[in-house]
């Protein structure tokens, strides 16, 4: 690997260890094995290069959604297949090291880390533009920007109540049947049922 690659290495494991406020430069450095005039070179910035790495760390959940073992049998846009993707979603909140807290220490230290903030502001919009073919079938490409403005905020806001509470109080967090279920209730009420 070349600098630019051993830094974002080395910038994931920093995060993964000490989250983003308490990470520093010479961390990245150490960790990366190189040097600090590097970051500058390759990043811009300490920031820039651990928003880098977060949402390269949020790639890898996707791709195991995408090719690992969490399989989805339900069919598209059905309460099975949202139970499933939700259980799957919860799944990676309950692993250590979880990468979703960094999501939160985002939220409530946004102010203090406003190029962190402002790169990952960009990526919600990709991020719901993802959600969508996991639950409703299709291809990411395929997903209308009206799509994003409405379903994608809709599971954004989603799922970052659920990382909100997962990461505050897990016993107490929902379950994707419990997810399932309100949403059931939802759909009744809407239907005058």
């Amino acid at each position: 690997m070349g600098h630019r690659e051993d830094l974002l290495e080395g910038a994931r494991r920093c995060l993964l260890a000490k989250g983003f406020v308490r990470t520093t430069a010479r961390d990245i450095v150490k960790e990366s094995g190189t040097n600090l005039a590097s970051i500058g070179y390759h990043y811009g910035s300490k920031d820039a290069l651990l928003a880098q790495a977060y949402v390269s760390l949020v790639g890898d959940v996707s791709v195991d959604f995408d090719e690992g073992e969490r399989v989805l049998s339900g069919a598209p846009g059905s309460i099975e297949r949202f139970r499933e993707v939700w259980a799957n979603v919860i799944d990676t909140m309950r692993e250590p090291g979880s990468v979703w807290r960094l999501s939160m220490e985002i939220i409530v230290m946004g102010d203090q880390l406003p190029e962190v903030r402002d790169h990952l502001a960009l990526a919600q919009r990709e991020a719901g533009r993802g959600l969508i073919p996991m639950l409703m079938g299709g291809r990411e490409e395929d997903v209308t920007d009206k799509d994003v403005d409405t379903l994608g905020k809709l599971l954004v806001t989603l799922m970052t109540g659920l990382i909100a509470q997962w990461t505050f109080d897990p016993p107490s967090a929902p379950e994707a049947d419990e997810l399932a279920e309100g949403l059931l209730r939802i759909i009744a009420a809407a239907r005058g049922e």
